[in-house]
């Protein structure tokens, strides 16, 4: 086996952005396209938790999240992976160095327009929202968090999910 073909199959490629950006869904579909696992923090919150992210949120309260997502990041320990991340994660700055440390971090870019027609069903998703904060404040104080901790940005407001995976591929290879 070629050395440097075994330290790509080994090093992860971790999504973040803004909710409905396709971290979940183009990060599955990245994986398949690079040989890559795939590991979805909110499905570990959750798994850790016994309840899905919103009751967690509704129940619990946001500081409690935001110590259960920064735990989970802090005990990942994986390789050869597509790992898709909560959209708050980057509140965490010791998440964020983690993340760093484990691999190549992708932004998965939406203008504010596209995330709001991705968004479904705000009550449901799971977004960390401050209280009396819109979705318009949550975007435009995330939006310089994600360009800070971004090695690669790509815009995937128009794209397909076929397109944003195969872009995160071409990413994940350079």
């Amino acid at each position: 086996m070629q050395k440097g073909r075994c330290k790509k199959v080994r090093s992860n490629i971790v999504l973040i952005g803004m909710p409905g950006s396709g971290k979940s869904t183009c990060g599955v579909v990245a994986a398949k396209l690079l040989l890559k696992n795939f590991f979805d923090t909110d499905l570990l919150i959750q798994n850790l938790e016994g309840s899905s992210l919103q009751n967690i949120i509704d129940n619990k309260g946001n500081d409690y999240f935001e110590r259960a997502e920064e735990n989970a990041v802090l005990d990942l320990d994986i390789q050869g992976t597509v790992i898709a991340t909560g959209g708050s994660v980057i509140y965490s700055d010791k998440s964020m160095e983690h993340l760093k440390k484990l691999g190549r971090i992708i932004y998965l870019h939406l203008d504010y327009e596209h995330m709001c027609k991705r968004i479904s069903d705000l009550s449901t998703r799971g977004v960390l929202l401050k209280k009396g904060e819109t979705l318009k404040d949550m975007y435009d104080e995330r939006l310089p968090l994600y360009r800070k901790w971004a090695d690669i940005t790509i815009d995937c407001g128009n794209n397909t999910i076929e397109q944003t995976a195969q872009a995160i591929a071409a990413a994940a290879e350079n």
